[in-house]
Parts: structure tokens; sequence; C-alpha cells
């Protein structure tokens, strides 16, 4: 287990990589109720800039969160998910984009005896290697 004196300030992860496809847009539109037309209207979405249809953004954070929760959230002593910063969506994600997260330790901030907050800056990737999304992530994380 990976507590939070184990984390150290420039440790980097990356994880695995995940395809985005036609059922998570649809899956997440009915789940959110969000309907937009650039992210399931195919004629819309081809008169748009993109030229095709998008993945929400917040579908493309959520992707991001269940990319690094299985092979390291459950390995450290995490606590539960204290929030997100600077939130910022830099480029589209397209139906069939392969995504990554690299996650850089950038602060720790000692909440007492029993906790701190881990920060990290999540950068979200295609696979051409370009941010789709970065931020700064926040988990609550036990101490020995």
């Amino acid at each position: 287990m990976k507590y939070f004196e184990d984390f150290q300030i420039g440790e980097k992860i990356i994880t695995r990589g995940r395809t985005v496809t036609e059922a998570d847009i649809v899956n997440f539109a009915s789940l959110t109720g969000d309907w937009y037309p650039l992210h399931v209207d195919v004629e819309f979405a081809k008169k748009s800039q993109f030229g095709e249809r998008i993945a929400h953004g917040m579908l493309v954070l959520s992707l991001a969160s269940g990319l690094f929760s299985p092979e390291y959230i459950l390995k450290w002593a995490f606590i539960a998910f204290y929030g997100m910063d600077k939130v910022r969506f830099t480029a589209p994600t397209k139906i069939g984009d392969t995504l990554h997260v690299e996650l850089e330790v950038i602060d720790k901030e000692d909440k007492g005896e029993k906790s701190g907050v881990v920060s990290f800056r999540e950068e979200v990737k295609n696979q051409r290697g370009e941010d789709v999304a970065v931020c700064t992530t926040k988990l609550f994380i036990a101490k020995r």
C-alpha cells in the first residue's frame, strides 16, 4: 500500500490506453442527458469546426479517471477524490482516439494526523501524444 508519505514531488505515472467509441459517447449522453448535437448528430458535427462528432469534455475526464483508478488507486491508501483545478480541454477527442493519462505529483498538503492531499498535474493525451485535457487533480490519501 502506498501512503501519503510515499509520494514524491516529481514522481510520474503513465497509464494504459483506452480507445473512445461511439458507444461511449451515446452511453454518456444517455446517462447525463447531454444530447448536444456536436456529440451525437453526424450531420450537425460535419458542419462544425471539427468536421465530425467529438466526445463530451466530461466524458474525457471520466475516462481518464478510470484509466488510473484500477491499477493505481487500489494500491494507494486512497480515501477520496478531493477535486480538480484549472481544467482545460485543449483539443477535441474523436471517435477512435486512444487516450492515456500522464500524471505528475506536483504538491503534497498535510491535512493532519491521518491524511494529506496529493496534487497531480494530469495530462490526458491521444495516440499522437497531443494533450486533449489538462488539469490539477487532488486526492485524499491516508498516512501510515
